[in-house]
């Protein structure tokens, strides 16, 4: 298991209710949470996703995402 960080545009609660359901639905990921209280907006994913997928999933769920 990994775990990945990536700076988003996930900037408050109305946007993490949006990609929930998209990073739940993943059975790959057995944990994240984004750090609104920090200026890049820091996604943080534990499990077993190269950095290309979850990339994939962020921007199906309608955001960006970007390797840190």
């Amino acid at each position: 298991m990994k775990t990945l960080q990536f700076k988003t545009n996930i900037n408050c609660g109305g946007c993490i209710k949006a990609v929930t359901p998209t990073l739940n639905g993943e059975q790959a990921i057995s944990s994240w949470q984004v750090d609104t209280a920090n200026p890049d907006k820091i996604l943080t994913i534990t499990g077993e996703l190269e950095e290309a997928q979850v990339i994939a999933l962020v921007e199906d769920a309608g955001f960006q995402a970007q390797a840190v």
